[in-house]
C-alpha cells in the first residue's frame, strides 16, 4: 500500500476510535502532523492506532506508563500536542 493512501487510512482511523477523549486527541493529531509524516513516522503512528482506546488514552495522558516498545517519540508527540494550549473544537 502506498504512503498517501496508508494515511488517508491513519487519519480515518485516528477519528473513528468509538471513544470520544481519543478521537479528539488523535484525531486533531493526525489533522495537523499525518500529511507531512515520512514512512516510518507513519508506521509508528499506525502501531498507535492499533492500540485498545482505554490504554493508549492512559498513555497518552500519562495515567499508565507505556511499554517500552511503545515508550518512544511518536507517543511523545502524541501526548504533547494533546496537551498543548489548543482549543478543543469539534
Amino acid at each position: 500500500m502506498d504512503l498517501e493512501t496508508r494515511a488517508k487510512k491513519a487519519l480515518f482511523r485516528a477519528h473513528h476510535r468509538g471513544f470520544k477523549e481519543a478521537d479528539i486527541v488523535l484525531g486533531r493529531f493526525a489533522d495537523a502532523e499525518v500529511p507531512t509524516m515520512d514512512e516510518a513516522e507513519l508506521a509508528a503512528f499506525e502501531a498507535l492506532l492499533a492500540v485498545p482506546d482505554q490504554q493508549l488514552y492512559a498513555w497518552i495522558t500519562g495515567a499508565a506508563a507505556p511499554p517500552a516498545d511503545f515508550d518512544n517519540p511518536m507517543l511523545d508527540r502524541v501526548s504533547q500536542f494533546g496537551y498543548s494550549d489548543r482549543p478543543v473544537t469539534e
